[in-house]
Parts: C-alpha cells; structure tokens; sequence
C-alpha cells in the first residue's frame, strides 16, 4: 500500500507543477513568440506550429527526468 501512496502523491505534485506552468504561461511574452516559431496568415485562417518552444520545453523536460532519475 505504501507503494501506491507514493506514487499517487509524485502524480499529484507533477500535476500541480503542470498546472502552476500553465497558468504562469500566460504571463511569459516570449513563450511561443520565438524565432523559429511557424506562423503562417492566410486571410481569416492562422496556422501556428511553435517548434522551437517545443524543441526548448523538451530539453528542459529530458533535463529535468534525467536530474530527478539520477
């Protein structure tokens, strides 16, 4: 049982980390405006592809996994 508990208490902190990112994403300008960002405007239509955020919230996830599985 102390197993279970463990892991439902590392789930809900990743989760809190998760919800404390999403709502402080919104006061980082920069996250998604990147250079390398695809932003392609067609009249009313807007094709948005952030590739370098993702490319750099990647790294820094494989940073953090690796850090905390050390």
């Amino acid at each position: 049982m102390g197993d279970i508990g463990k892991t439902l208490m590392l789930i809900g902190g990743a989760v809190f980390v998760l919800g404390a990112l999403l709502s402080l994403a919104g006061r980082l300008p920069w996250l998604g405006r990147l250079p390398g960002d695809i932003v392609v405007e067609r009249g009313p239509v807007t094709f948005y592809f952030p590739i370098v955020t993702c490319l750099i919230v990647s790294v820094a996830l494989s940073l953090l996994f690796w850090l905390l599985r050390r």
